[in-house]
């Protein structure tokens, strides 16, 4: 089992060049191209992403240019681009984006003795075709005014009788749940999956709406007393300039749940190279350098999300949550489970 020890900081908006400027009729080899470049499509949407490509810059001459956008339109942009493309790097969060991505023949591998060291196994594809950027852990945040750590266990029990009408998270057609019960699925199968959803369902305080931050909200307010929440929110309200949601954060607790049996459940955000990448090495270099110590400090610290690279340093209120265990499971299989377990949530009627 691999033990995380935790880090912290989001930030939200991601800055993207104009798409009118990112032609990509033609192929490459054009004068612009002449130029140090590196081109990124990218669903993340942190602001960090932005000051990290322009230290790249500083360090490095090679300029990082973007398209923003969602994982699934620039997927098939980049099926439609083919060898036209001009993307060399693809960044997005979920590991299975990320093998979605790989089983559309879009990528191509890393080969990077340095990534390879920077980035446990486990956080990358066996065949090396993407690379986790950062972790992220989908635990239970619970009212510490009406709810002991004590009383809190596993993600079964959840579903279970003592939380009746108690439990907040978001609808089925949040990407953090589609994998947090393709996890289940691949450790437990299809059938003890669809009994903990069953469960769940049942047990729901409401019927499911907003984001994980809007799940602390409600906890705070008395409608449910726990939520299934990715523990960078928490780092978000806390560091919010908004008083009111730093008191939201101050009022909920983060336990991480299945110690005893199968550990958290851990996603990433990633990066992969373009099967058709006409800068191939710059991209690696990109690569290279956002697994490094220094890029990794700076995500945990930016985007309160836990550093793929163990020398990375990790800010105090990560680590004042302790370390804890992870599921271990090859991350791309919660790409090859997401259809099994949307047509699970679908069937046990979570909205």
């Amino acid at each position: 089992m691999v033990s995380i020890v935790m880090a912290a900081g989001l930030l939200a908006g991601c800055g993207a060049e104009k798409e009118a400027e990112e032609s990509t009729g033609g192929a490459a080899g054009t004068a612009a191209e002449t130029e140090k470049v590196v081109h990124v499509y990218s669903s993340r949407s942190y602001d960090v992403d932005k000051l990290l490509f322009e230290k790249f810059k500083e360090e490095t001459g090679i300029e990082v240019k973007v398209i923003d956008g969602k994982a699934e339109e620039l997927i098939e942009r980049l099926k439609r681009e083919g060898e036209n493309t001009q993307a060399d790097v693809f960044m997005t969060v979920d590991g299975g984006v990320l093998n979605t991505a790989k089983q559309a023949d879009i990528l191509q591998p890393i080969t990077s003795e340095t990534v390879n060291q920077q980035v446990p196994q486990e956080l990358r594809d066996p065949e090396n075709q993407w690379v986790g950027l950062s972790s992220r852990a989908r635990v239970i945040v619970y009212s510490k005014d009406r709810v002991k750590p004590e009383q809190l266990s596993t993600y079964e029990d959840l579903a279970g009788p003592d939380w009746k009408g108690k439990v907040l998270v978001r609808p089925s057609s949040n990407l953090y749940n589609q994998s947090l019960l393709a996890s289940f699925i691949e450790l437990n199968g299809a059938e003890q999956a669809e009994q903990w959803s069953q469960g769940l369902v049942a047990n729901m305080a409401r019927t499911p709406e907003g984001n994980d931050r809007d799940q602390a909200k409600a906890v705070v307010a008395g409608v449910g007393d726990v939520a299934i929440m990715n523990t960078y929110y928490i780092g978000l309200l806390l560091n919010s300039a908004d008083p009111e949601e730093v008191k939201v954060g101050n009022q909920v607790g983060v336990f991480f749940p299945n110690q005893e049996t199968t550990g958290t459940h851990i996603n990433v955000s990633g990066a992969a190279l373009t099967k058709h990448a006409k800068n191939k090495d710059y991209g690696v270099q990109l690569i290279e350098f956002l697994t490094g110590k220094e890029a990794q400090g700076m995500i945990s610290k930016e985007n309160y999300e836990f550093p793929v690279n163990p020398e990375a340093e990790v800010p105090e209120l990560l680590k004042s949550w302790g370390s804890f265990k992870t599921q271990v499971i090859e991350l791309g299989k919660l790409g090859e489970r997401n259809a099994e377990a949307v047509e699970i949530m679908n069937k046990t009627g979570w909205k």
